[in-house]
């Protein structure tokens, strides 16, 4: 008999994921505490080694649902991880530009300058692919590229992972200093650049306090390829061993994914509150960002659209050099815990 798993180690992105709801909820830590596993969040962890495994994925018998770019980029580089769900939650994104820019549609933007961040010190800089992929999807639609523009880089020190995220009142929360302060944004405000690219709660926000023009949104065009970006889907992904040593563990974790998001969609306004603390903000930016349905879209499964979208996404990030090569993602998808809990009418009772 295999001994039961001591601790696993829990990360995910601060964006609506069903594990987020299952963490606040104290699902996961209940659904595994009686496997006999303990839970503890890799962000909180003192060691950075560790809470840079959220981007690396590095660390045995782990769990991370958030943005796909790291899960992605950690895959490429030969990290054994599988993913057991893929969520869809569409959220604005956003090309943004000064109301006096004389930038009206998105035909205008050829030959202005667009502002993008530069993690150099990050291993995978998943926010300049996030603005990158926004920005090409947006120009595509009106056969322009992202050559047609002038990219201005702004340079941020250090990694995402320098300090520990603190939970503060059920929020996590980052803790270096200047944390959250986007510079792009403060580029655009100051004229130093004419567009640049915003998604998710914080985005919307910001167009609004800033009186800033939305030249498009791509989180709402009609084809999920368009919207298909770091967040759209979110990849629940494990490490091997996991799966090999410790299924049911594997199976706990998606069990409570499923359960936190089947709750939700029946509460509507407690998940928009759970969200707002996820996402450090408040029900109504959660609301301007992924919909007043926001409870209806957590769902995680693994669905053709979103695994296609995954794979368009996988080679995005080749052809821009994030990644060192391609691969299939359907190599990269393990169906078993999910096959096994959809077997199991009972599980997702309660």
């Amino acid at each position: 008999m295999t001994q039961p798993l001591d601790t696993l180690w829990y990360t995910r992105c601060p964006v609506p994921t069903g594990l987020g709801i299952a963490v606040q909820k104290g699902w996961l830590q209940d659904t595994l505490g009686a496997l006999g596993t303990q839970v503890q969040s890799l962000r909180e962890s003192s060691d950075q080694a560790v809470r840079e495994s959220h981007f690396d994925h590095s660390l045995r018998h782990s769990v991370r649902h958030g943005g796909n770019i790291p899960a992605i980029w950690a895959r490429a580089q030969g990290r054994e991880t599988r993913v057991i769900g893929l969520s869809w939650a569409d959220e604005v994104q956003l090309i943004l530009t000064r109301h006096d820019s004389g930038i009206k549609t998105v035909k205008d933007l050829k030959g202005r300058r667009f502002g993008l961040p530069d993690w150099a010190g990050a291993q995978i800089d998943f926010t300049r692919a996030q603005a990158l992929r926004g920005l090409e999807n947006a120009l595509k639609l009106e056969g322009l590229q992202v050559g047609d523009l002038q990219l201005v880089n702004f340079r941020y020190g250090g990694t995402f992972s320098d300090a520990p995220v603190r939970t503060v009142s059920g929020t996590p929360v980052g803790a270096q200093p200047g944390n959250g302060r986007n510079l792009e944004l403060v580029g655009l405000l100051r004229g130093e650049v004419d567009a640049i690219f915003l998604k998710g709660a914080s985005a919307a926000q910001h167009a609004h306090d800033f009186g800033l023009h939305t030249v498009i949104d791509t989180g709402s065009h009609p084809d999920p390829l368009i919207r298909s970006n770091n967040g759209t889907p979110r990849t629940l992904a494990v490490d091997l061993a996991l799966l090999d040593e410790h299924f049911d563990v594997a199976s706990g974790i998606l069990d409570s994914v499923l359960r936190a998001e089947q709750w939700a969609h029946t509460h509507g306004e407690e998940t928009r509150r759970y969200l707002a603390r996820e996402t450090n903000s408040s029900e109504y930016w959660v609301n301007a960002a992924y919909g007043e349905d926001a409870h209806l879209r957590l769902r995680t499964a693994l669905d053709e659209q979103a695994i296609d979208a995954l794979q368009d996404f996988t080679q995005f990030l080749h052809r821009w050099r994030f990644i060192p090569h391609s691969f299939d993602v359907r190599d990269w998808i393990d169906r078993r815990p999910l096959e096994a809990l959809l077997a199991t009418p009972t599980a997702l009772a309660g």
